[in-house]
């Protein structure tokens, strides 16, 4: 990304508050017409009186801290300060890796507890089961222990050991395993493949470092299994590196075709990004799914297939983060990620929403259509009209609003307490080990393997000994709902995490919404059904 000259501000500043807290006060002097100055000498002046006067005695640090906060909240939502403790865990989630030994966790209970292992990593090679629970770790109990103490001491230098301890159903007694620490890959696609014969799906959960990589490998794959269309799932991607959301879209674009324009008052803020002619599935018919969580690199991804009328964009209004961050380290290994330009899609619109009124009403806003209408209408913010190349009409002022909008389905506060509560998980370990012979062919499980009313008593058994109050009326209103995920459960704990996707979609009323479309996104784009070249 874009990096601004910080290095003579930092020591600056922290000159004038060293020395102008030990009382030089020529300095102040001689700056005094600095308005700039005036106000850092301001805040230092205030610095010492609460240091001097307050109640209780306070950390510098946590001062400093809260003052810097403070001043990025004036800016955006979106510029923020980042402390050294937290830097490395946001780095590694865009870097795409990290070294440890490769699961997926909950606490459960206060029980540390095995979602699934990551494919390809130790933990997996070494036999490690979802529902398995890890007692120990290094020879220290791990009842009570929090996510961020997990993945301190599951995480290590490639090559260093680290000794669990796994409680498994139906085993007697503990036992020990030594996992030598690897490379794992925190993958951007969530999940991808063939929806029927000739419908490919691909769902994208972050743009990091290796998405463009990894887009092409599974774009590859589903070519390989027959695809002949696309749905693009990023619902619920907040976003990432825009250079990669740049790489994504070139994929589906013909040559020269702008995808995304950054402005902002730094000379290298201002960009415009184009479609190479390295393009490979531009006869590709593409649905793009996006929903309130869908921001940022997301937004540029849709916003230039519905610019271009390239494809369809279903579901819900996306979350309207329009702004471009640089993430600046400093000295002591703290960062701050600050807005330097604002984007545009290819038909001019700003896709940011208004935030004027606080960040709280911010997030919230971004909740309903209600809120948001609300909001913009306080801020005198319009919805100004923008045109598609095709002559569609679409809106800036806050989001990219779907061309066909489906709401997700809504649950009751019971349905929503199972999840929370993680109960379809724990029920699904426990009745996959009562039940060994459930076929370990994925497509017959798929066909054949339904919920039946046995189950769903057993389920309602499970809850109430769990200790949570049943409640029969949302139960039924949920059944169907309850019944898909306890299915797609079951499958994640049989295979793995993307055989809980294959089951989950076969329920989802985006997805099956935008099957049902394809041939209007076909005509839209100007495509020959069946003539897709790679």
């Amino acid at each position: 990304m874009y990096r601004l000259p910080r290095k003579i501000f930092i020591i600056v500043l922290w000159a004038i508050f060293l020395i102008s807290y030990f009382h030089f006060d020529w300095l102040a002097k001689a700056v005094a017409g600095n308005e700039v100055y005036d106000q850092i000498n301001r805040f230092i002046e205030i610095f010492k009186i609460v240091r001097h006067y307050y109640v209780e005695d306070i950390e510098p640090e946590r001062l400093i801290t809260g003052a810097i906060n403070g001043m990025l909240e004036e800016l955006d939502p979106h510029s923020v300060y980042i402390e050294p403790q937290k830097l490395e865990e946001v780095t590694e989630e865009f870097d795409g890796y990290f070294y440890g030994i490769g699961i997926e966790f909950i606490i459960q209970n206060k029980v540390l507890t095995v979602v699934a292992p990551i494919a390809g990593t130790p933990s997996e090679k070494l036999g490690i089961r979802p529902g398995d629970k890890i007692i120990k770790i290094n020879g220290k109990y791990t009842y009570g222990i929090s996510e961020e103490d997990v993945k301190k001491q599951l995480r290590g230098p490639r090559g260093s050991e680290v000794i669990v301890r796994i409680k498994r159903m139906n085993v007697t007694e503990p036992f020990d395993l030594i996992i030598v620490r690897d490379k794992i890959p925190i993958y951007s696609i969530v999940s991808s493949f063939m929806l029927d014969e000739v419908t490919g799906y691909i769902s994208l959960g972050r743009f990091s470092r290796t998405t463009s990589e990894e887009m092409d490998t599974a774009l590859e794959k589903l070519n390989r299994n027959g695809m002949k269309k696309l749905i693009l799932d990023l619902r619920s991607n907040s976003g990432g590196y825009l250079e990669q959301a740049v790489a994504v879209v070139d994929k589906f674009l013909d040559g020269g075709k702008t995808i995304v324009t950054t402005r902002g008052r730094i000379p290298g803020a201002q960009e415009t990004f184009q479609s190479t002619e390295n393009t490979a599935y531009t006869r590709l018919p593409i649905i793009v799914l996006i929903n309130n969580g869908s921001a940022s690199a997301s937004e540029i991804v849709a916003g230039a297939i519905q610019d271009w009328d390239r494809g369809l964009v279903v579901g819900e209004r996306s979350f309207g983060k329009g702004l471009v961050q640089s993430q600046l380290k400093l000295y002591d290994q703290s960062a701050i990620r600050i807005t330097i330009a604002r984007y545009y899609t290819p038909s001019g619109r700003l896709i940011q929403r208004p935030y004027k009124n606080g960040i709280a009403e911010y997030y919230l806003a971004s909740q309903s259509e209600e809120e948001f209408a609300k909001m913009a209408n306080s801020d005198n913010e319009t919805s100004e009209i923008f045109w598609t190349k095709g002559g569609r009409k679409v809106y800036g002022g806050g989001g990219i609003r779907p061309d066909v909008t489906i709401k997700s389905g809504l649950i009751t506060p019971f349905t929503s307490q199972l999840l929370s509560r993680r109960l379809f998980f724990e029920f699904s370990s426990k009745y996959m080990n009562a039940h060994p012979e459930i076929s370990k062919d994925f497509d017959l499980f798929l066909r054949e393997f339904k919920i039946t009313a046995r189950i769903i008593d057993e389920f309602k058994t499970f809850i109430i000994e769990s200790g949570m109050e049943f409640r029969e009326n949302e139960f039924k209103k949920d059944q169907e709902y309850i019944s898909l995920l306890i299915r797609s459960e079951i499958a994640r704990n049989r295979w793995d995490s993307e055989k809980y996707y294959r089951v989950f979609l076969q329920g989802d009323n985006q997805v099956l919404e935008a099957l049902r479309i394809f041939p209007k996104s076909i005509q839209l784009a100007g495509l020959a059904e069946n003539k897709i070249t790679k």
